[in-house]
């Protein structure tokens, strides 16, 4: 990704002046940093700051709870949202929070926002987080949950042949990963919606020292998060924690060519934008159809801060335009 500035000025020049702001009433609010709380306080004091800055809540005609089978017998409990009482095709929703944190209600907004703007189903899953479930525990959940809604959605008003996967953060990793799974298992999936997803097992492209500190996503709690979730260093090494560079059990990198067509928005201030790109980069030379788009001077989570960056609204209503074409809706 060629930047046209000065790698020694202060990247902060980047930003755009409603970025700054939040960006500057963060710092000021100093909040005891994530990988200084142990993983209940980071659940809580991520869930307390995650609707601050989102947009207002959009009213939506269908709104139920209801529970899918894991593996192993748990009920993953999952949101249905939908426009309207009618069958719709549906995106299955992985809120990010780095394995450890967020849930259904931290993605709330920005899962009724989908709905409402693609015209089409969003169920919001509460996969298990870690440290109590470990990797790959993330992954197999959605990818449980996936296979439900496509063999079994009908019963809720979802049409199972007509599935995308989608998430931002972490939640894009298990999306990334999940369609490849689709891939090898021939599921059919319409489009994989990625927002700023971590693609990369090791912190080391030049987003990640540019935007170490002060990015809303430090290199701190990455690391943090990272920690929580892998059992050993080699989970690092494995494609469904690291879809770009992660290896299968024959050790090769995963292949990507036949997975769904993606859409990927990325936040150019962010410690993950280096993957992002690269990771789009990997599905085109794979023959995958990639529409990349990259959102100047914001940051990581700006989707969820619609209230104070008006790019957050262009990201959700260019998502949509995605859903919408990826499911003939237009």
């Amino acid at each position: 990704m060629s930047h046209h500035f000065d790698h020694h000025a202060n990247p902060r020049t980047l930003l755009t002046p409603a970025t700054l702001k939040v960006v500057d009433s963060i710092a000021r609010a100093g909040h005891v940093p994530m990988h200084a709380m142990n993983a209940a306080q980071a659940k809580a004091a991520y869930a307390a700051a995650a609707n601050v800055l989102e947009l207002p809540v959009q009213k939506l005609a269908r709104v139920e709870g209801f529970t899918i089978p894991a593996r192993d017998g748990y009920s993953l409990p999952a949101r249905h949202y939908a426009p309207t009482h009618d069958t719709l095709p549906v995106l299955l929703y992985l809120h990010g929070g780095g394995f450890t944190v967020g849930n259904i209600a931290t993605h709330d907004g920005l899962c009724r926002r989908l709905a409402h703007l693609a015209g089409c189903a969003v169920v919001s899953l509460d996969y298990r987080l870690a440290p109590e479930f470990k990797f790959p525990t993330a992954h197999e959940d959605s990818w449980d949950a996936l296979q439900w809604i496509a063999h079994h959605g009908t019963s809720k008003g979802l049409d199972g042949a007509r599935v995308a996967i989608g998430g931002d953060s972490a939640g894009g990793t298990l999306s990334a990963a999940c369609a490849i799974e689709a891939r090898d298992h021939a599921l059919p999936l319409a489009l994989q919606l990625l927002f700023y997803p971590g693609c990369a097992g090791h912190q080391n492209t030049a987003s990640h020292k540019r935007f170490a500190k002060g990015f809303v996503l430090d290199e701190a709690n990455i690391t943090y998060f990272f920690e929580q979730y892998i059992r050993t260093p080699a989970d690092r090494d494995d494609w469904r924690f690291a879809p770009l560079d992660g290896l299968r059990a024959d050790g090769f990198v995963a292949d990507l060519s036949g997975v769904a067509p993606a859409w990927i928005g990325l936040a150019e201030c962010d410690p993950l934008v280096d993957e992002g790109v690269q990771y789009a980069d990997r599905l085109r030379m794979a023959g995958v159809a990639v529409d990349l788009e990259i959102y100047r001077g914001v940051v990581h989570e700006f989707i969820k801060m619609g209230r104070a960056i008006s790019e957050a609204a262009t990201a959700h209503a260019d998502a949509a335009r995605a859903l919408r074409a990826a499911f003939h809706l237009t």
